[in-house]
């Protein structure tokens, strides 16, 4: 994908919906290792979040694709001593040939990215978390073939993973609905713009009815119901979540095909229950994978690899 070449990935509307769908077609077609590009570079890792799958995932990805990683944890940088991020992004442009950047504030991921002419990555910020919603549609994809015609229908917290998965769905052409607590409802913004990518053509719609959201539902999503720095909150979170639990008593009202994701870490009983993350229609750990061969395929081609 020359297109992408040199470009930085801060979210899901700096793709354009076909380039979101010909980097799902190169995903699964490294999957299939029916391609195999090589790129021997350099990926650097700033992580300020806790992280398992984005930075494992993210790591395989380089070195199967001939290149190395360095980890540099903010913790044990300069950074951590009060550098300003601009110092550090043009030193480590010089090192680097990219970047994937781990923050809170989507406002840092810019100032990496505008201090730096290598390639930023988003892998995760309070506003959005599009390397994740990549995987998710390429889960979607593997199961139904196509996305015309389906319903993602997301349950709980209006936080960066539903950021994603608005845009990404409307890109890809696919009805989204998001069903939050009132008070938990995602960035306007973000529901705007993706009203704007669907064109009219499929439905966006967010409630506080999670009966409703999973009525004839394809794909039944939830994520944890406090984000990284809201850990204080959690317990107080919890009663006012409790109906929007994906358990089998709301499994029941999807399509009979449905499928369940979670982008992980789970905390069993909470978000989800044991027997829905454990049942015959999940495929949380297949898309737990698709995160290394989504981002390896957005690697390639941020990077120019020759596929």
């Amino acid at each position: 994908m020359e297109g992408l070449k040199g470009r930085d990935f801060l979210g899901l509307a700096d793709l354009t919906p076909s380039e979101v769908k010909q980097l799902l077609d190169l995903a699964a077609q490294m999957k299939a290792q029916k391609v195999n590009p090589r790129c021997e570079k350099v990926l650097g890792l700033v992580f300020y979040k806790a992280s398992t799958r984005t930075r494992v995932s993210f790591s395989v990805a380089m070195y199967q694709l001939g290149g190395q990683v360095i980890d540099l944890n903010p913790s044990v940088s300069q950074v951590s001593r009060g550098e300003p991020l601009p110092d550090t992004a043009r030193v480590l442009d010089r090192y680097l040939d990219v970047l994937a950047v781990r923050t809170f504030a989507q406002a840092d991921v810019e100032t990496f990215a505008r201090y730096c002419k290598i390639p930023v990555i988003n892998a995760l910020t309070d506003l959005e978390h599009p390397c994740q919603a990549l995987a998710d549609l390429m889960t979607v994809q593997e199961c139904f073939g196509d996305f015309s015609g389906l319903t993602l229908s997301y349950l709980g917290d209006g936080n960066n993973v539903a950021h994603s998965l608005l845009l990404g769905c409307a890109m890809v052409g696919m009805n989204v609905r998001v069903a939050t607590p009132d008070g938990y409802e995602p960035n306007p913004e973000i529901v705007n713009r993706a009203i704007a990518l669907s064109g009219g053509s499929t439905e966006v719609t967010v409630t506080s009815d999670p009966i409703a959201a999973a009525k004839g539902a394809h794909v039944l999503y939830t994520d944890v119901w406090a984000s990284m720095g809201q850990e204080q909150e959690a317990g107080s979170r919890i009663p006012v979540f409790q109906p929007y639990q994906l358990r089998d008593e709301l499994l029941k009202y999807a399509d009979s095909d449905a499928i369940v994701l979670h982008c992980l870490p789970a905390h069993r009983g909470e978000e989800i229950s044991d027997e829905v993350i454990e049942g015959s229609q999940s495929r949380v750990w297949d898309q737990a994978e698709n995160r290394m061969h989504a981002q390896k395929a957005l690697l390639a081609s941020v990077l120019g690899a020759a596929i």
